[in-house]
């Protein structure tokens, strides 16, 4: 079962405390579709690229089964990020923002992607997803994820995004801010209450919280033990991409809270992966059955009686 996935696509400049290079491959949706086409072929990709977009990067994605034909080329400059991460790695500050292509894009979204029953809006702002998920008419399970710069300034679209979505993925810090609590707990049932059914509450290397219709549908899930981290950028994408990539793999266009669970759980495996190097060097030579060897791992570390 094929899935769309929106959002943006980006030439990353990245800086850690060992390490820096420039040129890499980024943006929401290219993690997202490359950890989805783990699972899932084909993978249809909907974003903007400019004149400079490396074509290396194109070829590996076309190379995974992502389907490129509703990605927009432009003539001006692609989207790019630039940032350095600190010694815990879990804190980092971006240098510089390339909006570029991105400030007058509107998603187009060809046919064989809108007829797709698993829709993705990866980070971007509001009026993109509202723009691509209108275009998306064979939908019946909607994901999507966003950030704390669309929570300052554009809050009532997220809102309307929120009315028109199945699943919200959004992190520990963010969804504090947009439920305006310092409780998790208490702001994934409020976020629920603002329109989807499901909301997945990243927590970083804690792992994640999944909540569900039901007063008792929670789970608590842990991310992957890695030994180091190397470059985290992307890895919450990767696990959107993953989570959602499992579920068309197995053709769950109307899950229940337990094919979510599962899937927050493949989710999380993905995107161990992506820390492990920089942009998605280590992501793109996985396979299922590594997957599926790292599952049983963290069932192992995670089982008690």
């Amino acid at each position: 079962m094929s899935i769309v996935i929106a959002g943006t696509v980006a030439i990353d400049n990245v800086k850690t405390p060992q390490h820096s290079q420039e040129g890499l491959l980024g943006g929401s949706a290219a993690y997202a579709a490359l950890a989805a086409s783990v699972f899932c072929k084909p993978v249809h990709l909907v974003g903007v690229i400019g004149h400079d977009f490396p074509k290396p990067h194109l070829d590996l994605l076309e190379g995974h089964g992502v389907d490129t034909s509703g990605l927009e080329r432009s003539d001006g400059e692609s989207f790019t990020w630039t940032g350095e991460y600190h010694t815990d790695m879990n804190s980092r500050t971006t240098h510089k923002v390339g909006l570029n292509v991105l400030e007058s894009w509107m998603p187009k979204v060809p046919a064989a992607a809108a007829a797709a029953k698993i829709v993705v809006a990866a980070n971007m702002s509001p009026d993109n997803q509202i723009q691509m998920l209108d275009q998306c008419t064979g939908a019946e399970f909607v994901a999507a994820d966003t950030m704390d710069l669309w929570i300052s300034i554009a809050n009532e679209r997220l809102h309307d995004v929120l009315k028109k979505i199945d699943l919200l993925v959004i992190n520990d810090g963010e969804a504090k801010e947009f439920a305006q609590t310092t409780n998790l707990v208490e702001a994934g049932r409020k976020l629920q209450a603002k329109g989807p059914r499901f909301v997945v509450v990243k927590r970083g290397e804690h792992g994640s919280y999944l909540f569900g219709e039901g007063a008792q549908d929670f789970f608590a899930c842990s991310a992957y033990p890695l030994h180091s981290v190397f470059d985290p950028t992307g890895a919450g994408d990767s696990f959107l991409g993953g989570l959602t990539g499992w579920l068309a793999a197995n053709g769950k266009t109307k899950p229940t809270f337990a094919d979510l669970r599962t899937a927050v759980v493949h989710g999380s495996v993905l995107a161990s992966y992506t820390c492990e190097a920089f942009s998605t060097h280590s992501l793109q030579n996985v396979t299922a059955d590594d997957v599926a060897g790292r599952l049983a791992e963290l069932r192992a570390y995670t089982q008690f009686a």
